[in-house]
């Protein structure tokens, strides 16, 4: 099968047809779209739980998959409270790596306001480089619950955050010694300071204050593949503007050097948003510090549009993310 995630087609032939046990208790049926699980529990309330894996050379891999972990859970209008981790290391992981991932663990989940409640690790010969599962876990209730199927026709759609900046700065974790022979130590580390957009909380927050009922983190496949999701859990078509998508310079230029496409690279902290007046919310996010921009509206056809000045073209399903590609290619080799 091709790398990253898999297509829709194979999830619902060899995964969805295999699901026959159902409980009332879990609100949200699986599918391709969905990232968190919701459990209801006594008085009422919601258990919420979101998984999300980095794997790579790196000791910052743990802090994009608890990113992406903490920021689903919020899309949903749960409240974050804990996360636990598994790490699987390689043979030629030390001690000190280990400690290192264990920080940038609980210095991300400091800053979420949750507690690392459960590290587990282990050596495994037959990991190549290491993996990080992450489950955060939050609770809810069922009136604030917030999901991509409730986006509904007429509204505008709206990005808070930047295309591709995960997949860049993942990129960048492992291959900054070649990186630093192209660009000048600034501009590396402007790169690395990027690493703040990843922990989108407090622009989700601002978003369900506002009302909005439908939201959906960008994931692997990048903006295209979000756009995608968002229109298959709703049911919603759409006409969105290519130039409305904000991307940092510092991706365009690395994306340029290993020849990615931005708008198909994974990106943890960009989420995608429907309300009926996107101005007021793009304020409201603004307000809060975050990047945001309205990037079109929701229809009730069945086409998805993409403009790029006067070009139009139709939004395709889903390709390979661009860093697995990446990855396929040859892209963490000579590493370690």
């Amino acid at each position: 099968m091709k790398a990253g995630n898999i297509s829709q087609i194979v999830w619902k032939r060899s995964v969805r047809k295999q699901l026959h046990t159902v409980r009332e208790e879990v609100l949200f049926p699986p599918s391709v779209e969905e990232t968190c699980t919701a459990v209801r529990i006594s008085g009422g309330n919601l258990a919420v739980y979101a998984q999300a894996e980095a794997s790579g050379d790196s000791v910052n891999i743990g802090i994009y998959a608890a990113a992406r972990a903490l920021n689903d859970l919020a899309v949903r209008g749960a409240v974050p409270v804990a996360v636990s981790a598994q790490i699987l290391l390689t043979p030629r992981a030390e001690e000190k790596e280990l400690k290192a991932m264990t920080g940038c663990l609980e210095s991300i989940c400091g800053e979420a306001g949750v507690q690392l409640a459960c590290v587990r690790a282990e050596v495994n010969p037959a990991v190549m480089r290491t993996v990080i599962f992450v489950t955060a876990q939050g609770e809810a209730v069922r009136d604030s619950l917030i999901r991509p199927a409730y986006a509904l026709p007429g509204q505008d759609i709206v990005l808070c955050g930047f295309a591709g900046l995960e997949g860049m700065l993942r990129i960048l974790d492992e291959r900054e010694t070649e990186l630093g022979r192209r660009f000048v130590p600034a501009f590396i580390q402007q790169m690395k300071d990027l690493k703040e957009n990843l922990l989108a909380l407090g622009a989700i927050r601002a978003a369900a204050d506002s009302g909005v009922k439908a939201m959906h983190q960008v994931g692997s496949g990048g903006i295209f593949a979000g756009l995608w999701e968002l229109g298959e859990a709703s049911g919603i078509g759409m006409e969105v503007d290519l130039s409305a998508m904000s991307v940092k310079q510092e991706t365009v230029e690395l994306c340029e050097y290993y020849n990615l496409n931005p708008y198909q690279m994974t990106s943890a902290g960009c989420i995608l948003m429907t309300a009926d007046d996107g101005d007021t919310l793009v304020r409201a996010l603004e307000g809060v510090g975050a990047r945001a921009s309205k990037l079109g509206v929701a229809t009730d056809k069945k086409a998805r549009v993409i403009t790029s000045g006067e070009e139009q073209r139709y939004l395709d399903r889903p390709a390979p993310d661009e860093l697995m590609c990446w990855w396929e290619r040859g892209g963490g080799n000579g590493l370690r």
